[in-house]
C-alpha cells in the first residue's frame, strides 16, 4: 500500500497524540485526579483497568490463554481483547505488570486505521473526502482518548477500515480491465484485509462484525452491484454472519439469564433489559431527571433516554460543572469534538439527498441511516451516561468520519446555507443550556424551569429555521 506524503503526517500524528495522551493521563491521574482506585492507578475508564487486572493475572498463572473466553474472566464480555492483553504480558512482559505497552499497542491500532480508511474513502469518494475523514479520524478527541487506552475501540475501529478497505477492492473487481487496467483486481488482498477484519471484530466484538455484514449488504443493494455477486460470496458472509450471532448470544448469555430459545430472542431479550436498566439508573442517579421523570408521562420517557443519550457527553455541563483539571479538561475535549460532530452527521441527509444524480448519493444516505441508527441504540443502550454512552457510540466511528468528511467537502463546494443555520439552532441550544448548567451550579441569572428553557430552545428554533425558510422564499 503506497501511501502520500501527507498521509504519512496524518498517521504520525495520530499515533503521537493517542501515545502522548496515554503517557500523560496514566502518569497524571494518580496526582493530579480523583481519589477514587481507577484515578490512582491511572486509568480513565474502568473497564480497562478491571481487564488488564484480569489480563496480568491470566498471564502471570498457569491457565491457558484461551481461558479468557470463560466466564471466570468475566470482565471481558467477549474475551478477544483479555486474551491478546494476557498473550501480551505473558510473551513480553513476563517479570513486570506495564500497562504502559498496552497502551503504546492501542496508540499503534488506533493510528493504524488511518490508511485503511484513507485508501478505501479515495477510490469511492475521492482525495478530498478521504483527507477530510481521515483528519477527523486521526483528531476526534474521543477516538484519542480511546486510542490512549487499554480498551477494544481501538482495535474495532482498526478492523472496520481494514474490511472497509477490503470490500472495496472486492467492490471494484470487474471494473478494473473496463478502465484499461489489469484484467483482475488484486483479489488475495481483498480476502486478507476483508477476513483479518470480520474476524477481528468476531473476537473482540461480534455485534460489530454483524453490523459491518448489514453495512456492505446495504451498500451494494443501494448501488445496484446485487448481479456482481457470487454465490460463493454470498455464502462466507452467511456463514461469518451466523458465526457472529452465535457468539455474539453465547457471550450475552453466559449466565443463562436468558431465554435460549434462538440467538436472535437472546440477543432482544438482552436488548430490551439493557434499555430497562439504564433507564432506571439515570432516574436513580439524577435528581433532576428523577424530578423530570415523576412530571412527565410514562410513554415519553425511553424518547427522553433517547435524545439525552445522543446529546452526551453534554457540553454545557463539561464547561459549567466543577471537577478537578485534568477531568475538567477531558470532559470538555470529548464533549466538544462531539459538538463539532453532530451538525455534520444531521446534515449527512441532506448533503446526500442534494446531491441529484451523484453516484454516492445512495451510499451517503445509506451510511446516515445506519450511522444514526447506531447512535440511537447506543443512547438507549448507554442512557445518560457520560462515558459509556459515547464510548459504543464510536465503535462506528470510522463511518461518521467518512460522513463528516463527505459534508464539509460538499460544504465546501455548495456553501448551503442551511448547515449554517443548523450551526446557528446548535449555537443557540448551547447557550440557553449552558446558562441554564451555570444557574444550577452558580445562581447566575435565575434558573428557568426545565420545560420552560426547552420551549425557549424550541422556539428560537423556529426563529431560526422559519426566517430562513422565509428568506428562501424572499429571494427565489
Amino acid at each position: 500500500m503506497k501511501l502520500d506524503k501527507k498521509l504519512v503526517w496524518i498517521i504520525a500524528i495520530a499515533f503521537a497524540l493517542r501515545l502522548l495522551v496515554g503517557i500523560g493521563i496514566y502518569l497524571g491521574l494518580p496526582s493530579y485526579g480523583h481519589d477514587d482506585e481507577d484515578d490512582k492507578a491511572g486509568y480513565v475508564f474502568t473497564d480497562a483497568h478491571l481487564r488488564d487486572d484480569q489480563a496480568w493475572k491470566l498471564a502471570s498463572s498457569e491457565r491457558p490463554i484461551l481461558s479468557a473466553f470463560t466466564d471466570r474472566f468475566a470482565y471481558d464480555q467477549y474475551g478477544g481483547l483479555l486474551a491478546f492483553s494476557a498473550f501480551v504480558y505473558r510473551y513480553f512482559s513476563p517479570n513486570s505488570h506495564n500497562p504502559l505497552i498496552l497502551i503504546f499497542l492501542s496508540a499503534i491500532v488506533g493510528a493504524m486505521g488511518v490508511p485503511f480508511l484513507w485508501k478505501a474513502a479515495n477510490q469511492v469518494f475521492g482525495e478530498k473526502v478521504a483527507f477530510a475523514a481521515a483528519w477527523i479520524f486521526a483528531l476526534y478527541p474521543e477516538s484519542i482518548l480511546l486510542g490512549s487506552s487499554a480498551m477494544r475501540e481501538p482495535y474495532l475501529l482498526m478492523f472496520s477500515a481494514m474490511a472497509f478497505y477490503g470490500f472495496v477492492i472486492w467492490r471494484n473487481a470487474g471494473r478494473v480491465a473496463s478502465d484499461g487496467g489489469v484484467s483482475r483486481p488484486p483479489l488475495l488482498m481483498m480476502w486478507i484485509w476483508l477476513g483479518i477484519g470480520l474476524l477481528g471484530m468476531l473476537l473482540i466484538s461480534p455485534a460489530v462484525a454483524i453490523t459491518s455484514l448489514i453495512l456492505f449488504a446495504g451498500w451494494v443493494f443501494f448501488t445496484n452491484e446485487r448481479r456482481n455477486i457470487s454465490w460463493k460470496t454470498i455464502l462466507i458472509f452467511a456463514v461469518i454472519f451466523m458465526l457472529g450471532l452465535l457468539f455474539l448470544s453465547a457471550s450475552l448469555n453466559r449466565s443463562g439469564e436468558f431465554d435460549a430459545a434462538s440467538p436472535l430472542s437472546v440477543v432482544n431479550d438482552w436488548l430490551r433489559g439493557a434499555v430497562k436498566w439504564n433507564a432506571y439508573t439515570i432516574e436513580r442517579e439524577s435528581g433532576w431527571i428523577q424530578k423530570l421523570f415523576d412530571e412527565m408521562p410514562e410513554w415519553m420517557r425511553l424518547p427522553f433516554v433517547a435524545v439525552y443519550g445522543i446529546l452526551q457527553p453534554v457540553l454545557p455541563a463539561a464547561l459549567v460543572a466543577p471537577t478537578v483539571p485534568i477531568w475538567k479538561a477531558i470532559y470538555i475535549l470529548r464533549s466538544l469534538g462531539w459538538y463539532v460532530m453532530l451538525p455534520a452527521l444531521i446534515m449527512a441527509f441532506g448533503a446526500g439527498a442534494g446531491n441529484g444524480m451523484d453516484k454516492n448519493r445512495n451510499v451517503i444516505l445509506w451510511l446516515s441511516l445506519l450511522v444514526w441508527t447506531w447512535i440511537l441504540l447506543a443512547a438507549l443502550r448507554g442512557g445518560g451516561d457520560a462515558w459509556d454512552n459515547p464510548r459504543y457510540r464510536t465503535i462506528l466511528f470510522v463511518w461518521q468520519a467518512i460522513l463528516g468528511g463527505y459534508v464539509w467537502v460538499w460544504w465546501r463546494k455548495t456553501r448551503n446555507v442551511w448547515f449554517m443555520r443548523l450551526l446557528f439552532c446548535e449555537a443557540a441550544f448551547l447557550l440557553v443550556f449552558t446558562q441554564w448548567y451555570a444557574s444550577r451550579y452558580f445562581h447566575w441569572g435565575g434558573q428557568l424551569p426545565f420545560a420552560v428553557m426547552i420551549a425557549l430552545i424550541g422556539g428560537l428554533w423556529c426563529i431560526i429555521l422559519g426566517a430562513g425558510w422565509w428568506l428562501d422564499r424572499k429571494r427565489a
